[in-house]
């Protein structure tokens, strides 16, 4: 019996390429292509295990203090994964960090600051090379890279299963986000949400 081998890298990429470029357009926001390359290699990296979603076993204030107290690659390391971690925490999991007592705006500004920091590492470095600052771009709209996260979240949780328990977590997530894209898989579903306090038809 033959197998079929099949590359599973290039098809992850190009996959969250086209997912990440249907989030912009979904979202209506303005990104760069580097920062949308940036995204869909983050979202791959993800997808095949080679990243984990961050614990943050500590307050984030601690990991960045720790990040920014150490020097050269580890620092850029340290700094560019608080960065990914929160970004990628807040576009999946932002109603599991709030309903943890998080503050989704004090979270954002963590995330943002790494950024930041690691963006101005290269740019003192000079390891930019006169191309385009992903990084400082991250920082600077990191709200924006929240929304297409989320988009790519809420898509994902549109066509996935349609048990009882995942249109439960459907609907719970359609009332924490208002999401249009989920709305309407609801309502394929035959379930009519309803955004004020008349809940579902």
């Amino acid at each position: 019996m033959s197998t079929t081998l099949i590359d599973l890298d290039a098809n992850v990429e190009q996959y969250f390429e086209v997912i990440v470029r249907q989030a912009i357009e979904a979202r209506r926001v303005e990104v760069s292509d580097p920062a949308g390359q940036y995204l869909a290699l983050l979202l791959s990296s993800y997808a095949r295990g080679e990243l984990g979603p961050e614990p943050f076993d500590e307050p984030l204030t601690f990991l960045l203090r720790d990040a920014l107290e150490s020097a050269g690659m580890v620092r850029f390391q340290r700094l560019r994964t608080i960065g990914d971690g929160v970004l990628y925490a807040l576009g999946f999991f932002h109603g599991a960090l709030t309903r943890r007592g998080a503050d989704g705006g004090y979270v954002m500004r963590i995330g943002a600051s790494a950024y930041e920091h690691a963006s101005t590492m290269m740019r003192l470095g000079g390891a930019d090379g006169g191309g385009h600052d992903v990084l400082g771009e991250l920082s600077d709209h990191f709200d924006r890279f929240v929304e297409i996260l989320t988009e790519v979240a809420d898509g994902a949780m549109a066509s996935g299963g349609h048990d009882d328990e995942s249109v439960l977590r459907l609907y719970e997530r359609w009332r924490r986000t208002g999401s249009i894209r989920l709305a309407q898989a609801l309502g394929n579903l035959g379930i009519s949400p309803l955004s004020d306090e008349g809940g579902v038809h």
